[in-house]
Parts: structure tokens; sequence; C-alpha cells
């Protein structure tokens, strides 16, 4: 299929928000057949990984018993294997097994407000590292838990959905696209004047949605994790809804936001939620050494502080140029 032609929109519901799939094919491609796909695409990872459904897979996980194999579909198989593997390289900055911390502090499926137990817990001891806690076998897709387990996937399997619809795409013989959920994005090729894809980027405020900056993408993927979409307060204190494995709380460090770009969404999600864990000095070190783009926001009193780096070396600031997106825009 040439991919030359018509430019196509298309978009539906998902995981609580929405997803987008932008791409050039020929005039009169079957957009009903591709649309379906699409859809059929996220609502199977929605079906799998959420734990807001109480049917699905990763929920039948959470409550199976211990030291036993549990089979669980191909999909899920893969994004725990990555979520493991993000895990160990980023020193347990990433931990899907925090889902009993994501319900206490209010931001679970139950929609509960925060336990006066997590208000006034102690400091945790240290928390078995999910690496140590469950065991993956992706070529026989199945799963063993050798502790009682809460895993929630809210930090990697939305980029994996991302990753599944460009997939889809691609099975169209379509190669010139944009897709995102929300503000997970997967690029590939360029549009038919030879530009890149343009992908806004959200300052990191509370309350308001105001443009940051803008980023060229081509064959990645960029995914940002922050604590201004979602948090609580209680008693004057505001509190983001990602968690610290190692406090056993919600973060507070000074990162607004981390932003990745990476091959897939669904290791640009994960590591930008590791790194704004490991916060702004672990975060940036560890981005380095592993040879990464990255970019950090920094509270800096009522401003921002940016941090970038690019393929592991330090960087000017991003480009924070107005940007008037066009109505069809392709940023999200």
């Amino acid at each position: 299929m040439s991919t030359d032609g018509q430019r196509y929109s298309l978009n539906g519901e998902t995981m609580g928000s929405r997803y987008t799939a932008l791409f050039y094919a020929d005039t009169g491609v079957d957009t009903d057949e591709i649309g379906s796909r699409l859809a059929q695409a996220v609502g199977r990872v929605d079906q799998q990984m959420s734990t807001w459904k109480a049917d699905s897979d990763l929920n039948r996980l959470n409550a199976a018993a211990e030291r036993e194999w549990l089979p669980v579909p191909k999909e899920l198989a893969t994004v725990l294997a990555a979520a493991l593997r993000v895990s160990q390289q980023s020193n347990g900055a990433f931990d899907i097994a925090v889902g009993d911390l994501v319900e206490a502090w209010g931001f679970g499926s139950g929609e509960r407000p925060v336990s006066e137990q997590a208000l006034t817990a102690t400091p945790a001891r240290p928390r078995l590292p999910v690496c140590a806690a469950l065991t993956v076998d992706p070529q026989r897709n199945q799963v063993r838990k050798r502790v009682p387990l809460h895993l929630d996937l809210n930090g990697i399997a939305k980029g994996f959905g991302v990753d599944e619809l460009a997939r889809c795409l691609e099975g169209f013989g379509i190669t010139r696209y944009l897709v995102g959920i929300d503000g997970e994005m997967r690029a590939r090729g360029l549009k038919p004047d030879a530009q890149p894809w343009v992908v806004a980027l959200e300052k990191p405020c509370r309350g308001t949605r105001e443009v940051m900056g803008v980023m060229e993408l081509s064959d990645a993927a960029i995914a940002t994790s922050g604590d201004y979409r979602q948090w609580v307060e209680v008693n004057g204190q505001t509190y983001a809804h990602t968690m610290n494995p190692v406090t056993g709380a919600p973060l507070r460090n000074s990162l607004a936001a981390v932003t990745v770009v990476a091959a897939s969404c669904m290791l640009a999600d994960a590591w930008a939620t590791a790194l704004l864990v490991l916060g702004d000095i672990e975060g940036p070190r560890l981005a380095q050494e592993r040879g990464m783009d990255a970019l950090f926001v920094l509270h800096d009193g009522q401003q921002f502080k940016e941090i970038s780096i690019v393929g592991g070396q330090l960087q000017a600031h991003i480009d924070t140029r107005a940007f008037d997106p066009p109505n069809d825009s392709e940023s999200r």
C-alpha cells in the first residue's frame, strides 16, 4: 500500500482516555476496517491489563495463589517481562508491585479517599523487589508469584497500547503515521512534505493545559510522567499519584515531569516513570549512563528548570517557542 496519498484521522475511547491514529494512505482505504482493528487492539490491552476491570487478566493474576504457574495472554506476559527488565535496570525505581499503595492513597480503581492508615504509616520496611517476587516465562506465557502481590501496570500498559496501535497500522502496510493514547505517542516515517511529525509537550501545571514546547518525532516513541495530572490534597499537602517503592508513599521530589524518547512507547512509558522516581540527581545520571534521550522538568520556585539529555549527553534546553497547533493538530 502506498502511503503518499490522503491523510486520515481515526480515534476512539480507551483506558479512561482516547486513542488517536493519524496516517497517510491511498485514497479509498477501508477506514471502517482499520478503525475496527485499532479499537480491538487497544481494547485487548485494556481487558488484559486494567486494574479497573474486575475480570481483567491482571486482576486474575493479582487474585491467583502464590507459587503456582498461571497462564496469561501473550501481550500481558510481554509487558510483565519488560517491566521486570526496567525494574532491574533502574535499581528498583520502576516497580509494578505498588498496587496496594496506589489503592491506599486513593488513586486506585475503588476511587476511595486516602486511608488514615496511609497518612499515619511509619516509614515502610524495605519491600521485596518485584523482580524477586514475580517470575515471568514469556516463552510459555506464564507467570508465578512468590508472595501475595497487587500489581499495577499504569506506568507501562498505555505505552504498550500505543505500540499495538502502531503494529495494527503496519499490518495494513501503512508506514507513515502518528499514533497515541493521551500524551504517549509513537511515530513512523515522514509526512509527504518530508517533514517529521510534530508533538506538543505539555507544561507541567496543575489544573491547566498549556504547551511548553514542541518536539519533532520520526521512527520513535515519546512518553511523559509527571506530578501534575493526578494528585490528592490532604490537610493542605498535595500528593502525586506516582509511588516511591523505597518509601512506600507518594513521590516527593523536585521533578515536575520527565519525558523520554525511545524505540517503543512501552519502554518510553516505563522509563519516564522510573526516572521520575529517581529524582533530579540520580535520574539524569542514569539517563546519561544508559545513553538515553530524556527531558527533566524541575520545580524552581514558581517557574521550571529543564535538564535535557540527548544520546546520553547533556544538551541545551528544549525549544520553548510559541506553538499554535492547527485545528487537526497531530500533537497532543
